[in-house]
């Protein structure tokens, strides 16, 4: 039996999913809604900024501010769903001729890299969070304690590392069920 891969069924990829990874599905598609409609919101103050100061010298207080803070809550929330729908960067120049086992096990290591990775980020980023709280730090124009936005990104993190970690055993089950089919 050959596996669905993302190449050859576009969304079809996710409905090979068992109930954790629909679940992981589900969660990282509510975090990269979150994110897309915080840009949204982020590029509508940022219009309304612009405009205030050149029309009637009023811009958004602390604008600057705000889209440090929130975009990166925002671009985080992306990288999960992205790696779950087979979305991340990958030169296949060299592997589009392999086997699906070989492929399969290449995608399992970039995965496992992928979720060790997300692993350390989350780690990294709640001492960050941590260590930013108790400094007590806080930005320039509107006093906003800083670890607030810095705490958002963790959970975008933390489900990329889900994700990597489930798709390194999604990618390792399919290449033994291509090698399975290999053999008969």
């Amino acid at each position: 039996m050959q596996d669905i891969l993302p190449a050859d069924a576009g969304s079809g990829f996710t409905s090979s999913f068992g109930p954790y990874g629909r679940g992981l599905l589900i969660a990282s598609k509510a975090s990269a809604i979150a994110g897309g409609l915080v840009f949204v919101a982020l590029v509508l103050m940022s219009i309304v900024s612009i405009v205030g100061r050149k029309l009637i010298s009023a811009p958004v207080p602390g604008d600057v501010e705000l889209l440090q803070v929130c975009s990166a809550f925002a671009s985080s929330a992306f990288f999960a769903y992205c790696h779950l729908n087979g979305g991340d960067v990958k030169v296949d120049f060299f592997t589009h001729k392999l086997a699906a086992s070989k492929v399969h096990f290449l995608d399992a290591i970039g995965s496992l890299l992928v979720g060790l990775f997300g692993a350390l980020i989350t780690w990294r980023a709640t001492v960050g969070v941590l260590s930013v709280k108790e400094s007590g730090e806080t930005t320039m124009i509107l006093g906003w304690p800083l670890w607030i936005g810095q705490m958002l990104m963790v959970p975008g993190f933390f489900l990329l590392a889900l994700a990597g970690l489930y798709m390194a055993a999604y990618h390792w089950n399919a290449r033994r069920i291509a090698l399975d089919g290999a053999k008969q």
